[in-house]
């Protein structure tokens, strides 16, 4: 889940619709950049660095060609903010509307028999139209000469063409002082009433980054840095260093993840974790940068900067979220190229065959033409999946659920087999230590203490219950002592301790080799029943420890809610063959893979991947490869950094009703985009015949090509409250 270096991100003024963004995105996927995501209401430009391709000079100057400027990155805690496109949008509207209002009230009183006189003036109407065609024209013509400079069309092609026709025609009219040719009042209407589609499209689209905004918010500015000497110095979190002491109280948002050292306090993590409870935090204790102290005070030690924090690594990770693109909507953007230059050809046919054939008049065929060009709207293809894919990463993120991309969303709601892991992950992960023995000859208190050292350079669930176990055996002090120097009667802390995935830990220590880890590695000797840890020194079995472990809470159900909606549930553990078919009796899985190093986990979950979309479940470092291969990698919270780094779905709690219910809502807006592809499509295909034979006339293809925008993007913001059955 850490940040990735290789992506580089650019804010970009000018960028005021969806049209604007794909001819960005266009011309960045052209030069064969990666991992692209312009996002025009948050004026950000991502992509991912190839200065082969396309270095970033380069990429900044094609930027500018098109119309628009790269401006300096946002200061720290800024990213990410939404800008305020719809304020410019509404003025913008405001004063097309309010000149154009006179022209369509006349044209429209006219065609119920009422005449206004004074509105048959072709100066006046020249005044009221002119004023919106140049405000039209700069606002859509520049976005269009630009595409086609690039030889890129978009929509904007489509509304400037069919606004210049109108207004051109009528100018012809006007020379010629013929009130037939006069259309000013269509132009002024295009235009205006496009407008209004853009005002909603940014109204709307701003409620589908709220999930962005929201997390930036929580990212603190400042921190309280406590110096050696006792002194408070404000200063900014970007210059705050690991290791660093801070001092929080009441009140207080965390600045940068750390680990407490001094006091008690109740922080509510509910925007980064989806709990919705404060959860008291000790000495010792890890805590999370953008949570909010509920009570007590603290000084800790920062772990991570600015950049590196947990906070930040689920902004990158939502943001990323939003790049990537499920097959659905490459789709939509095969169909989206080809899309204009076919309504430009069709709008021509329409002209040339209903004048030349007679169908329609010279007039007629011109203002059908103008009306294919209108009516039609790649925007609403374009707009179905980002919009549904953000909302959806968004609410997924409330709860807990932190997607890697639209693409991961489409498998994760496509899954038909979840393989979990055992420890930890279907376990509590809290195991208690049942029996420990060790050989004759040996002393207790130097083993534990030994044990006690090896395992803490583990973050694995096993190496922390033993920790606590062997801690509550030992003297009171042990703990503050051994990291001085030697106790009594026991060895010298350990110069370095290697973990080995899936079988254990190895120290050197005065020419002595030292194993801790699962007992079927010991090849030696035989160790009692039940044993499932050992500690051998220099290959001679000296202790031994036996354990077990609770199911999680919830466990049962969210395995029954799987095979409700058959999807196959498998245990996958590098357990002893006995406790993971007594896990899977009591969670009635039937499908079980035992006693598994990490090659092997890979090799299964390789093997089942090919028979059926596969999901995988885990928590530890010898599950990052499996998790890695598998068609969706599931994390839980509490896992280790690379677990987290190989997953593409992270749940922010140990909960694993989290799998439902996100797996639930990933099929929801998998199933939104559906719907709205398939208004998108079914639009166009009704609409631009219509269009073609006259029965819709300019301005309302205009009104209609308006609202398809708003219909596409109103049913991706119903998934904020659509339930996720």
């Amino acid at each position: 889940m850490s940040p990735t270096k290789d992506i580089v991100e650019l804010r970009v003024d000018g960028m005021d619709c969806n049209n604007c963004a794909t001819s960005i995105q266009r011309f960045l996927e052209r030069k064969g950049l990666q991992d692209v995501l312009v996002n025009f209401q948050t004026r950000e430009v991502r992509y991912r660095r190839d200065d082969l391709s396309l270095d970033e000079p380069a990429v900044k100057a094609g930027i500018k060609k098109l119309g628009f400027t790269v401006v300096e990155e946002a200061p720290p805690g800024h990213e990410g903010h939404v800008h305020d496109h719809a304020t410019t949008a509404r003025r913008r509207l405001l004063f097309c509307a309010i000149l154009t209002a006179p022209l369509l009230i006349a044209h429209l009183l006219m065609a119920f028999g009422v005449e206004v006189g004074l509105m048959h003036n072709k100066w006046l109407q020249l005044a009221l139209a002119g004023p919106v065609y140049a405000v039209g024209g700069l606002y859509f013509g520049r976005s269009a000469f630009a595409g086609l400079r690039e030889r890129m069309l978009n929509m904007d092609v489509l509304i400037f063409l069919g606004a210049t026709a109108a207004f051109v025609y009528s100018i012809v009219g006007f020379v010629w002082n013929d009130p037939q040719y006069y259309f000013f009042e269509t132009a002024a209407t295009i235009i205006t009433l496009v407008l209004v589609g853009n005002w909603l499209e940014a109204r709307a689209v701003e409620k589908t980054t709220t999930a962005i905004g929201a997390l930036s918010d929580l990212q603190e500015t400042k921190a309280n840095r406590l110096t050696a000497s006792g002194t408070l110095v404000s200063l900014p979190v970007e210059e705050v260093e690991v290791g660093d002491l801070l001092q929080i109280n009441t009140g207080d948002k965390i600045p940068l993840d750390g680990t407490i050292t001094t006091g008690n306090i109740s922080v509510n993590e509910a925007m980064l974790t989806g709990e919705s409870l404060p959860v008291d935090k000790r000495t010792g204790e890890a805590i999370l940068g953008g949570s909010l102290i509920v009570s007590g005070q603290a000084t800790y030690t920062v772990t991570a900067g600015y950049r590196d924090g947990t906070l930040a690594q689920i902004i990158e990770l939502v943001k990323t979220a939003q790049a990537d693109k499920p097959s659905l909507q490459r789709l939509a953007d095969r169909v989206s190229a080809v899309f204009v230059p076919v309504v430009i050809g069709i709008s021509v046919l329409t002209f040339l065959l209903g004048w030349l054939t007679g169908y329609a008049t010279l007039t007629q065929a011109i203002m059908n033409a103008i009306a294919v060009l209108l009516i039609s709207c790649p925007c609403a293809m374009g707009l179905a999946t980002p919009t549904a894919v953000m909302v959806g990463v968004g609410r997924l993120a409330r709860m807990g659920v932190l997607i890697r991309g639209g693409s991961t969303l489409e498998r994760f709601a496509g899954v038909e087999r979840m393989v979990f892991d055992k420890t930890g992950t279907l376990t509590t992960g809290e195991l208690r230590v049942g029996n420990f023995g060790v050989a004759e000859g040996e002393d207790p208190q130097t083993l534990l203490s030994l044990i006690y050292r090896m395992e803490q350079a583990s973050s694995h669930p096993i190496a922390k219950s033993i920790r606590d176990y062997t801690k509550g055996l030992l003297p009171t002090n042990f703990a503050s002592r051994q990291s001085t120097g030697p106790i009594d009667g026991q060895p010298a802390p350990a110069q370095s301790i290697t973990e080995v995935p899936g079988k254990g830990l190895v120290m050197s220590s005065d020419n002595t080799a030292y194993f801790l880890g699962a007992a079927r590695h010991l090849t030696t000797s035989v160790p009692p029943t039940g044993t499932d840890i050992v500690l051998t020194r220099d290959e001679k079995l000296v202790a031994w420890l036996s354990l077990s472990d609770d199911l999680r809470p919830g466990a049962k159900a969210v395995i029954d809610d799987l095979k409700s909606v058959n999807i196959e549930p498998a245990l996958l553990t590098g357990d002893s063959a006995t406790k993971a078919h007594r896990v899977a009796d009591e969670l009635g899985i039937v499908d079980v893979y035992a006693e598994q190093l990490p090659a092997e986990k890979l090799a299964v979950i390789s093997r089942l991947s090919l028979e059926k979309p596969t999901a995988m479940v885990g928590d530890g470092i010898n599950d990052s490869a499996a998790l890695s291969r598998a068609d969706v990698g599931i994390s839980l919270g509490g896992a280790s950094a690379a677990a987290l780094d190989a997953a593409q779905v992270v749940l922010m709690r140990d909960d694993l009703s989290l799998l439902t219910s996100g797996r639930k809502v990933a099929a929801l807006t998998l199933r939104t985009i559906k719907e709205s592809l398939f208004w998108a499509f079914s639009y166009n295909i009704v609409a631009i015949p219509l269009a073609a034979l006259g029965y819709l006339n300019p301005m309302w293809a205009a009104l209609f090509m308006a609202f398809s925008d708003v219909v596409v993007i109103g049913n991706a913001i119903r998934l904020k409250s659509r339930r996720a059955d």
